[in-house]
């Protein structure tokens, strides 16, 4: 049965290719990005199975709109993609507020945004799929990536908590969480530093994992055009996955974070469990 997907961040990078995944499975796409010439441009002019839209994610009105759009067009929508986001990279100390709130904006508030726009249609509906964009960085934090993964621990949280809110109208969210992939992640387009407020004690250490990062720019290991194709795959399964890590670097850190997870659980359980009262019953 063909689908009508609605995906955010579809001008380039993943999102590009979750698009032609979609289109070559025969289902239909709404194609969402800032500028709508830049999703055109990827894709191609609009046709039986492609609408291209404008939206910036940030911006609920526009969310709403293109929504609009999608459901005008073609009725409904199956399948909500929410792709659109950023890396802010740095030491927290270094950063400001201001990129936090830049960094929440996009990756989070973006994702209510949508997601409040779409679920009416797929509630009423009684069915739909979410698939919601993480990170390794959602797994496990990592040095240099406060802000980053701060934002996609939040977007998990999120995640498993309206799964269960949305569950009973037949609705599903899968948690995507790639390792690194060849796209433009690497790149100025998807990615800041934050170095507003150098700080002498991080000077060499910046310095290194800025390095690091422009070295790895395309190198990385991951297919994006095999993971649009394994999220097509997905929209299909019955029972689909509360999270699916995609590449083998992030099988692995999924792995070892639950490794160490149980390990630090066992030894600290009967401390941890001492912190009952007497009446400890929920």
């Amino acid at each position: 049965m063909q689908k009508t997907w609605f995906i955010t961040g579809a001008s380039r990078g993943l999102g590009v290719e979750i698009a032609k995944a979609a289109i070559r499975a025969g289902d239909r796409v709404v194609a969402t990005g800032r500028k709508k010439s830049a999703v055109t441009e990827a894709l191609g002019p609009d046709s039986e199975q492609l609408l291209a839209v404008e939206l910036d994610v940030t911006n609920a009105d526009q969310a709403q709109s293109a929504v609009q759009a999608a459901v005008s067009r073609f009725g409904t929508i199956d399948v909500l993609v929410n792709n659109a986001g950023y890396g802010q990279l740095g030491f927290f100390e270094e950063n400001t507020a201001e990129t936090v709130n830049t960094q929440f904006a996009t990756n989070v508030h973006g994702v209510f945004n949508v997601t409040w726009a779409i679920l009416p249609v797929m509630r009423v509906a009684r069915k739909g799929r979410i698939f919601n964009i993480s990170s390794i960085a959602g797994l496990r934090g990592g040095e240099f990536g406060s802000l980053y993964s701060a934002s996609k621990f939040a977007l998990e949280g999120f995640s498993e908590s309206l799964a269960l809110e949305i569950a009973p109208f037949g609705i599903f969210v899968t948690i995507v969480e790639p390792g690194p992939f060849r796209t433009d992640f690497l790149t100025g387009d998807s990615l800041r530093i934050g170095d507003e407020n150098a700080i002498a004690d991080y000077d060499v250490r910046r310095e290194s994992m800025r390095a690091s990062f422009e070295a790895r720019n395309g190198r990385q290991p991951g297919d994006p055009e095999k993971l649009a194709d394994a999220m097509v795959l997905l929209s299909k399964e019955a029972k689909p996955p509360m999270r699916f890590a995609a590449g083998a670097m992030a099988v692995n850190n999924a792995a070892t974070k639950l490794a160490t997870m149980q390990a630090e659980l066992e030894f600290w359980r009967q401390l941890s469990l001492n912190t009952d009262g007497p009446d400890g019953s929920w």
